[in-house]
């Protein structure tokens, strides 16, 4: 048995494709290049394919990471090889590479996610900036976020490890913004330029790196 992590890129052409969509895209591929996967055991057996924090439809990304376990061994250069010729267009591996079978999971692991966030706006850089700054000063910072007709309460500056201004040219801006992605909670970065008080709803937000517990 092998454990590969393999690193890749999420473009334009399939950020509105769900979750679930992309593991069962990753299964198809992986079939088409004979990549030998384990299954789980039990009743009803799936591969063993993780990935380390799902991105949000409408997100795209070139952080992404996912764990897979194979039966059969194979070199991280022939898997790079063999699964990308059969991924569409818009999604890209970037990095293959063996790790030990004993590691934790991926999931546990991650702890922030970095955003690049584009957003359209009046303000200018000094205000922009200042936003930030009082923002990052708040102790506590009371949140509602509806999702399947509930509302849920909880503490959006808990989720928020840091924000800078990446680039300005009116009428947008480009906000970077450092989140927490783990099993307490993950921050959005929609809900975090409305609480900066942009009044649009961002032009594009991208995922630019997954800081994992181990670095």
């Amino acid at each position: 048995m092998q454990r590969l992590r393999v690193r890749f890129k999420r473009g334009e052409e399939i950020k509105f494709i769900s979750h679930l969509d992309i593991m069962r895209l990753w299964q198809r591929t992986f079939h088409r290049a004979g990549i030998w996967l384990t299954y789980s055991e039990g009743f009803s057996p799936h591969p063993q394919i993780s990935l380390a924090a799902p991105l949000a439809v409408g997100i795209t990304s070139e952080a992404e990471l996912m764990d897979i376990l194979c039966s059969k061994w194979v070199s991280p250069h022939y898997f790079t090889a063999a699964v990308s010729q059969q991924l569409p267009p818009g999604i890209e591996i970037l990095h293959v590479y063996q790790i030990a079978l004993n590691q934790p999971s991926l999931q546990s692991q991650v702890r922030y996610a970095k955003y690049r966030v584009e957003v359209e706006t009046e303000k200018g850089q000094r205000d922009i900036e200042s936003a930030a700054t009082s923002l990052l000063s708040t102790k506590h910072l009371p949140w509602q976020h509806q999702r399947d007709g509930s509302i849920r309460s909880y503490d959006l500056r808990a989720l928020i490890d840091d924000l800078w201004l990446i680039d300005w040219h009116r009428p947008y801006c480009t906000i970077g913004m450092r989140l927490r992605c783990d099993n307490s909670g993950s921050g959005r970065a929609e809900q975090v330029t409305a609480a900066l008080g942009f009044s649009h709803y961002p032009q594009s937000i991208h995922r630019a790196k997954l800081i994992l517990e181990t670095g």
